[in-house]
């Protein structure tokens, strides 16, 4: 049953040592709540969330969510899986594991507290789309048998189970879409693009540029997307989504190289080869449906955030 005493709003973070969950934690602490960061350390870790350990208002507990997780909170949101090829590829079985055991887990320990329970979905259960800009109500173009197929599918699968766990047993649920999200405290070897191409132009080493650079994306600031996700989950009770979150103005993957390349000073040429099985050539999210429901939109322009997060990434090669 639910906790009905007075007391801070206690807010279970899943995946809370990761890039987006440390900093979600860091705004949930900064309102005043209490919040229970479990993590499995996989491709999180402890440097994220080093600065939090003083502060009595938070707990880390280190737990792989495919193993059931008996604790008492308020709202529960979900961001545990890995999320950048490199990591979700190098154990394919269990990041679909990760996705539909965990959010099994989670969605039982929430009709258990008949609490709000927050799923970080992606822009991957789009694949690679026909239709661009991306809208909620697209079902998408997804590979259910590549190389990717563990993280699109495990998190279509999540949704699913969401939506069902919503329709069947009344679960109050919220779902985000992320899309390319960038930041400080990204892994500087996850693979991602924004995080190659920073590490490789501060070490002036050739930038790896698959196909030809014209694919396209959409990059969103980290205090932006974590903005979108409060916004969410404190919206209004029926309002499920799944909701696009992430920055609508759309960058070819060679304008973005040319940006990190003149923001480092970098001498770094292009490399280029072959495309990836299954990259998507574009991604843009429509977010119409997070402006006019939530009242959300990105702050943060691209020049800015690259600035921000290069200087984080200069640690890492002095």
């Amino acid at each position: 049953m639910a906790r009905n005493y007075q007391s801070r709003k206690r807010v279970l973070v899943t995946g809370g040592a990761g890039f987006l969950g440390s900093h979600l934690i860091d705004r949930l602490l900064e309102r005043g709540d209490e919040v229970v960061c479990v993590d499995n350390l996989f491709t999180g870790t402890k440097r994220n969330i080093d600065h939090l350990h003083g502060n009595p208002r938070f707990e880390f507990m280190r737990h792989d969510v495919c193993l059931p997780l008996y604790v008492e909170v308020d709202e529960i949101y979900n961001l545990a899986c890995p999320a950048s090829p490199i990591h979700y590829q190098h154990d394919p079985v269990q990041t679909t594991k990760t996705s539909v055991h965990g959010a099994i887990n989670m969605l039982g320990l929430a009709k258990r507290l008949k609490c709000r329970i927050f799923q970080a979905s992606t822009s991957e259960v789009y694949g690679d789309p026909h239709v661009h800009p991306q809208k909620e109500d697209y079902w998408g173009n997804v590979n259910p048998i590549g190389i990717r197929s563990c993280y699109d599918e495990g998190k279509r699968c999540a949704e699913t189970l969401f939506f069902d766990y919503h329709r069947q047993m009344g679960l109050d649920v919220k779902v985000a879409r992320i899309f390319n999200t960038y930041g400080p405290r990204m892994h500087p070897a996850d693979g991602r693009v924004v995080s190659n191409f920073i590490m490789q132009a501060l070490r002036n080493e050739p930038i790896t540029m698959y196909g030809d650079g014209s694919q396209t994306r959409s990059f969103c600031f980290r205090d932006d997307l974590v903005e979108g996700f409060l916004k969410l989950m404190d919206s209004e009770p029926g309002f499920t989504g799944p909701v696009n979150i992430g920055n609508p103005n759309e960058f070819t993957i060679r304008e973005l190289a040319e940006l990190v390349v003149e923001l480092t000073g970098s001498k770094s040429t292009f490399d280029y080869r072959p495309l990836p099985q299954d990259d998507p050539m574009q991604r843009q999210p429509d977010i119409t449906l997070a402006r006019t429901k939530l009242g959300w939109e990105p702050k943060v322009q691209l020049r800015e955030g690259l600035e921000r997060t290069i200087a984080y990434f200069r640690d890492f090669v002095a």
